[in-house]
């Protein structure tokens, strides 16, 4: 479910990280935009198996081979895609100023939105969104201890999830404000809320 892929956003990798078949993989991608496509259409908890499966075009025993249920095959792709973003910046030996990758993110976002409209009609939102800042307070809080941030372990998780926290409250803001701003522009204000923060703790 490669968050509307109609859109040819970023495809996220593997959950095992090994070389998949490609028969897997084309498997895999139906079953996900067959979900979404139904999402778009049902609160989630109202969409079978058998419906993703029929609009797929995948067997049964495929499915059940790589999924228990619809969450798990929802949960892994979020996931996999979560941990694609919140390792971005380590990938791309970005400066240890930047925390998150907030200006690549908000973007896929804007490019995604029909995907966003999905999970809100499905009723998956919430838990998207919690996912997502449970990776990113890990990733930032990484981030921090590779920036030479001084402080004890407890402290420095908490301020990552307070983070985390902060750029999905911007997230949500700038959605519900058409997404006018520029991501390179909430990249800044994150930024500069997120070590105006650090700098007076």
């Amino acid at each position: 479910m490669n968050v509307e892929r109609s859109q040819k956003t970023v495809k996220p990798p593997a959950r095992s990280g090994a070389k998949m078949d490609r028969r897997v993989l084309r498997s895999r991608d139906a079953l996900g935009d067959a979900l979404v496509s139904l999402m778009h259409e049902k609160h989630f908890e109202n969409i079978t198996v058998q419906e993703v499966l029929d609009r797929a075009g995948v067997g049964r025993s495929t499915f059940y081979a790589h999924y228990r249920d619809k969450n798990d095959l929802f949960v892994s792709d979020v996931e996999d895609f979560f941990e694609m973003c919140a390792s971005l910046l380590k990938r791309n030996g970005a400066s240890a100023q930047r925390l998150a990758p907030v200006r690549e993110f908000f973007a896929h976002v804007r490019e995604a939105r029909n995907f966003y409209t999905a999970l809100v009609t499905s009723g998956k939102v919430n838990d998207v969104l919690a996912l997502g800042r449970g990776f990113f307070a890990r990733s930032i809080e990484e981030r921090l201890r590779g920036a030479g941030v001084q402080m004890d372990g407890t402290r420095r998780a908490a301020q990552a999830h307070a983070l985390a926290g902060s750029l999905f409250s911007l997230l949500e803001w700038w959605i519900d404000k058409g997404m006018k701003p520029e991501p390179a522009e909430m990249d800044e204000v994150f930024h500069r809320l997120a070590w105006n923060g650090l700098k007076e703790r």
